[in-house]
């Protein structure tokens, strides 16, 4: 079957259609977004401005109809932190849900790291052991490990690139106190969970998912996206820790030179390397895999699962 996968964060919002067959992995068949950044939207904070609001429900209104032109026969929705922390964030859902008749669930942070567990637990396969699972979002970081399909350890922390960006790091290039501060609340955050992370024992494979470390890993030297998910891609702490020296002492613009990274991302990717270099550091990450498939693809598996049982 065709499915459409809508995902509502912080920074993006995606439409990703796949071809999905029992027993195969879903195949991308086409991909509609727009950087609406909803985040960036939050009056005083916590409220989803009406413009934010008025451009999300004209963009799954463009984004349904593409879905029917594509031959998509169901679409999977879902939203993440941006949505999740507005206090309207249900009222603008329901409005959309009233206006072009789609539910879209918001999920838990715990359930961002679950899903995006699942997806690196079937990339990689039995054979990769115990997975520690490292996810940085426009509003969260996602944590999660263990030996099965299901982690025994999953937790979201307020540690997106995008957040950070926006409540740290006033000046381009940001100071060198900012980047300081920054640093310190990041680390402290991540090292009151650490134990509870590792209690279930050390993980055999380190995996680093979505467009964070998929920059870092490009701009450190990883084979271009247009070479296929297939290939390999690793980032080692090392090369985070250098990355997250140099970038806070660049412009935007000149991220924006380095191969891999978007003008639009460049400017949160310091604060990226920032949380990437912690959390490597803090939970003895020497080197991280890349993998492909994240919170959209966990989604689509997890939606498969259950048409599975349902026919079964």
């Amino acid at each position: 079957m065709r499915l459409g996968v809508l995902d509502v964060g912080s920074n993006t919002v995606h439409l990703l259609v796949v071809d999905a067959h029992q027993g195969a992995a879903p195949l991308p068949a086409f991909s509609h977004k727009n950087e609406i950044r909803l985040a960036a939207h939050l009056e005083d904070g916590d409220r989803l401005s009406e413009v934010g609001a008025h451009r999300l429900r004209a963009f799954i209104d463009d984004a349904l109809r593409v879905a029917e032109d594509k031959g998509v026969e169901e679409v999977v929705a879902f939203a993440t932190s941006a949505i999740r922390e507005a206090v309207n964030g249900e009222e603008v859902l329901g409005d959309i849900r009233d206006h072009s008749g789609i539910d879209i669930p918001v999920l838990s942070g715990e359930d961002e790291a679950r899903l995006t567990f699942l997806a690196a637990r079937r990339w990689f396969g039995w054979s990769s052991g115990r997975l520690l699972v490292l996810d940085i979002g426009g509003g969260s970081l996602e944590i999660a490990s263990g030996a099965d399909e299901e982690p025994d350890a999953a937790v979201s922390l307020p540690l997106g690139a995008g957040r950070l960006t926006r409540d740290w790091l006033t000046a381009d290039p940001p100071s060198p106190e900012e980047v300081r501060r920054l640093r310190k609340h990041v680390r402290t955050t991540i090292a009151r969970e650490v134990g509870g992370v590792m209690r279930y024992g050390a993980p055999d494979h380190a995996v680093a998912t979505s467009k964070t470390f998929r920059q870092l890993s490009r701009i450190a030297g990883a084979a271009p996206a247009n070479q296929g998910p297939l290939v390999r891609r690793a980032l080692s702490h090392k090369q985070v820790t250098e990355w997250a020296e140099r970038l806070p002492s660049m412009t935007a613009a000149e991220r924006a030179e380095l191969p891999g990274v978007s003008p639009g991302r460049a400017p949160q990717l310091p604060a990226g390397a920032i949380v990437a270099d912690a959390a490597m550091d803090l939970l003895d990450v020497a080197e991280a895999a890349v993998c492909p498939w994240a919170l959209r693809e966990g989604v689509i598996l997890r939606r498969l699962d259950q048409l599975r049982r349902d026919r079964a």
